[in-house]
């Protein structure tokens, strides 16, 4: 992709993302993910209804009349995004890859994140740490952010969630704001993800495409593996490789739901061909 296409693309993304965060997930961003605490702004004359309990007794001598403290939200928190950039994410049949679905996802909790001006931070991960980019605030570093979602080619194609869990485990000391997208389609993470989640706010975000779920009756079928490169053949006639596929699929997808609900993660769960959109608004909404 050369400089001139990637910056297009780069636009394309920002618009669309960009006027979601503005206008749909905002508020609801705000509202869903609280901040540190309460900080001292100010103090005010006290009002009609205003809380006793407010009211700063120093001044209140001082002037002779009541006055109260006003408090704010501490906001500033940090957004990491840890996204699966291994060979299964280039599988689509509709009308985008799970990697294109997974890119628009991430660019619109950063500029959400950004609008509340919160760091936010990436981590690209395949089989091996890919990618890490520390936490900061401003358009431009959202910018960056896409671009790397765009054009990184990683070395590794399998994938290793348990790794990348650790690794941010090691690296990220604050509390922050975890979003992890993938397709999930591993195992062995449940223990790392209870480790993280007993410190962090993690939400697992899966993308997946409906041809994933079985695989129809086509026959022999020389099919591509992503994660390996290896083309195979696959009697896709036979109810028993059928019947195996959707066992492994099974599988995976029971342990991505228990590991999340035993670790009292948050997840969300995408089809290539759904609305993110109301995906993501549901997911706030329940929580906030």
């Amino acid at each position: 992709m050369d400089t001139k296409e990637l910056l297009k693309k780069v636009r394309k993304i920002e618009i669309k993302t960009r006027r979601l965060s503005d206008h749909v997930f905002g508020g609801e961003y705000h509202s869903t993910f609280k901040g540190r605490g309460m900080t001292f702004s100010e103090v005010r004359a006290y009002q009609f209804g205003d809380d006793v309990r407010s009211i700063d007794w120093n001044v209140t001598a001082r002037y002779n009349e009541p006055f109260i403290k006003v408090f704010e939200e501490e906001r500033e928190l940090t957004m990491m995004l840890m996204v699966d950039v291994s060979g299964s994410e280039m599988f689509g049949t509709q009308q985008q890859f799970k990697k294109d679905v997974i890119t628009e996802i991430a660019a619109t909790l950063a500029f959400s994140a950004t609008k509340n001006n919160d760091k936010i931070g990436l981590m690209l991960f395949t089989d091996q740490i890919e990618l890490y980019i520390p936490p900061k605030k401003g358009r431009s570093h959202v910018l960056r952010i896409i671009r790397e979602l765009l054009e990184f080619k990683p070395v590794g194609k399998s994938t290793d969630i348990k790794g990348a869990l650790k690794y941010l485990t090691n690296v990220m000391k604050k509390k922050a704001i975890i979003f992890l997208l993938s397709d999930f389609m591993a195992d062995d993470y449940q223990h790392s993800l209870k480790i993280i989640s007993g410190k962090h706010d993690v939400t697992g975000i899966r993308v997946f495409d409906k041809m994933e779920e079985t695989i129809p009756n086509l026959g022999m079928v020389q099919m591509l593996d992503e994660e390996t490169g290896e083309y195979v053949t696959v009697n896709t006639g036979s109810k028993a490789v059928r019947r195996s596929y959707s066992k492994y699929y099974e599988e995976r997808l029971n342990y991505f739901h228990q590991s999340f609900s035993l670790s009292g993660a948050g997840v969300i769960n995408n089809r290539t061909d759904e609305s993110y959109v109301k995906k993501l608004l549901g997911y706030f909404k329940r929580r906030a």
